[in-house]
């Protein structure tokens, strides 16, 4: 995801495979919790260089490949949108920016290209990511800041990034779909 050489093979590889490319996922992503006065400006970049970077190389690159009528689905985060119990600056910088950048490729590709570009911001579900925080800790941070009080399914994602991926959301385009239990609008 760090190399726009690799995103652009990754594109063409897809195409090769499946005659097209019609839909791209930018899910790839890291966090780090470290408080920002000890952040090392090597660890900012790190997260910085995937979560944001990443997804636009490789944006651009499938980007290149789309026909009219594909989709760009950007996976942000709720902490774009709301304040985290933890330290963790980068993250929430790299997917803020996410949603920046979903508006403005939106801008520059739906009308041109043909191409929409939306994001979802997901609360907390049970991933990678939140296996690293010691469970009754994040479940009662969730219970705290989530209308629901629980992490969400995958599921419950996995519906909203297939709906902007698929023509039933062809007519939105710039958006940033909060999948978070009801913790950004607290």
């Amino acid at each position: 995801m760090t190399d726009p050489d690799d995103c652009d093979a990754l594109a063409r590889a897809a195409v090769a495979a499946f005659g097209r490319l019609d839909v791209l996922i930018n899910n790839a992503g890291v966090g780090t919790a470290v408080p920002s006065l000890r952040e090392r400006p090597d660890e900012f970049r790190g997260v910085m260089d995937v979560n944001l970077m990443g997804a636009y190389w490789m944006a651009q690159a499938a980007a290149r490949a789309m026909e009219p009528g594909s989709s760009i689905v950007n996976i942000s985060s709720v902490l774009a949108l709301v304040k985290s119990y933890a330290p963790q600056a980068a993250y929430a910088a790299s997917k803020s920016g996410l949603i920046g950048l979903t508006r403005d490729l939106s801008q520059q590709w739906s009308r041109r290209r043909g191409i929409r570009v939306n994001a979802v911001a997901p609360g907390y579900f049970e991933s990678e990511l939140t296996a690293t925080v010691p469970r009754a800790e994040l479940e009662h941070f969730v219970d705290q800041t989530s209308t629901l009080g629980r992490l969400g399914h995958q599921r419950e994602l996995d519906c909203a990034v297939l709906f902007l991926a698929s023509d039933a959301s062809s007519y939105v385009t710039g958006a940033t779909i909060a999948v978070d239990g009801g913790m950004s609008g607290h």
